[in-house]
């Protein structure tokens, strides 16, 4: 991810920062603070690096397809519980799916985070977002590329629209991160960041202090998340894999 000197900033900006994060900008949020799925501007300078990835990603998956099927997927099941009985065989079919999705996705999270600290490949001072292809052939990347693995395997395992990359920028030191948000509740998403460095675990996006969302993607899709107004990328690398618990 891109990155900026922490220390170099000028004493304007840094008291902006610090106004900002008076405010609560770069606290904690509460739930239902941001919007998640806004249009974004047409000068949103995240639009353009964004595009350039969904275009390669897009071009390798057609060349996937064209050699064979694609990898199955899970069916996605009623979004809600029908009957009014909680013994109900729908009802108790959606408890389990719910349950076991989110045991799912903490043990990915697990995993994940746990392969980074011997797969994560920073940059340098040319900062590209690889595809999921080329993660795996070069067995490694930093934090975009790792994240990949996390969003695509939710993806093929049927949670497709509840599942999106995101940008997510920590005011303090003006840090940008690659994590994967699943909105299973679509005010507070489950965070699983694919190396640590910005929270480990599975929690909720307000349950992550200092850092907020500004950018929500898939292959097709581009959203700005409303209630964050600092959306400027940079150059450099991206925060490395949280040191192991001790």
């Amino acid at each position: 991810m891109p990155r900026v000197a922490r220390c170099a900033r000028a004493l304007a900006l840094a008291s902006l920062l610090s106004t900002c994060l008076a405010l609560g900008c770069g606290g904690v949020q509460g739930v239902g603070s941001y919007r998640y799925f806004e249009r974004p501007a047409p000068d949103d300078p995240w639009s353009r690096k964004i595009a350039r990835w969904q275009d390669r990603e897009r071009a390798e998956d057609a060349a996937v397809e064209a050699g064979g099927p694609s990898a199955s997927t899970v069916a996605a099941g009623p979004s809600a519980p029908g009957g009014s009985s909680p013994d109900s065989l729908r009802a108790q079919y959606r408890a389990f799916r719910v349950e076991h999705k989110r045991e799912l996705a903490r043990e990915l999270a697990t995993w994940l985070q746990e392969e980074a600290k011997t797969h994560y490949i920073p940059d340098g001072p040319i900062d590209r977002w690889a595809t999921l292809e080329e993660t795996l052939a070069k067995n490694g990347d930093d934090c975009d590329g790792l994240e990949l693995l996390g969003y695509q395997f939710l993806r093929d395992l049927g949670f497709r629209d509840e599942v999106f990359r995101a940008i997510v920028y920590r005011p303090s030191d003006n840090e940008h991160h690659m994590v994967t948000l699943w909105f299973e509740d679509p005010r507070d998403p489950w965070v699983i960041d694919p190396t640590g460095a910005m929270t480990t675990g599975m929690p909720h996006m307000s349950e992550v202090a200092g850092w907020v969302p500004l950018k929500l993607f898939t292959e097709t899709a581009e959203y700005t998340v409303e209630g964050t107004s600092i959306l400027h990328p940079r150059s450099g690398t991206d925060p490395a894999p949280a040191a192991p618990a001790r």
